[in-house]
């Protein structure tokens, strides 16, 4: 099972490989990050860790045993106690789990070490893998709305952390 590891800098190459070898598998879900991102992968990624560090954000990677980088579990908009989830999996390691494993995992990591009480997520409503990863890990769904340039609509989810307890009846 791949670890679940904060961001540090020297992540850099793995996450840079696994976003370039699955980019054109999450552009199917999500929009392309376009090729900016990767031309500019080492300010950004610079830019990620000054965020992480001032709190704003938490940034994660899913290692596997060859060290290679197999998913993202990020928080952003750190806030009043809660944040946005965001996640993304690598194409040839999907349909194990793990992404339910590691955003539950991220559940746990957000109550104990970030002191969250609330996190929230959005996907496309037609996304049916990842509304599953979500409701699998505990999060409810909130409501759909339409986004207008796609005409795909988006639905959005809210966990609370208060009582979460990992292992426990409410850490699913």
């Amino acid at each position: 099972m791949p670890e679940l590891q904060r961001l540090r800098p020297d992540h850099a190459p793995a996450l840079l490989a696994f976003e370039r070898e699955n980019r054109e598998y999450f552009a199917k879900s999500v929009p392309d990050r376009g090729d900016a991102y990767f031309a500019e992968f080492d300010a950004r990624h610079a830019a990620l860790l000054a965020e992480q560090g001032a709190g704003l954000c938490h940034f994660h990677v899913l290692v596997d045993g060859d060290g290679a980088v197999v998913g993202r579990v990020n928080l952003v908009d750190v806030a009043d106690g809660e944040a946005e989830l965001g996640y993304r999996i690598a194409e040839g390691a999907t349909g194990r789990g793990l992404a339910t494993a590691a955003v539950r995992q991220l559940c746990g990591v957000a109550a104990a070490e970030y002191g969250l009480t609330a996190l929230r997520a959005a996907t496309y409503a037609d996304n049916a893998g990842s509304r599953a990863v979500l409701e699998r890990a505990g999060f409810t769904l909130t409501g759909v709305e339409p986004l207008l340039p796609e005409g795909r609509s988006e639905a959005h989810y809210f966990r609370e952390l208060r009582s979460f307890r990992p292992g426990g009846a409410d850490g699913r």
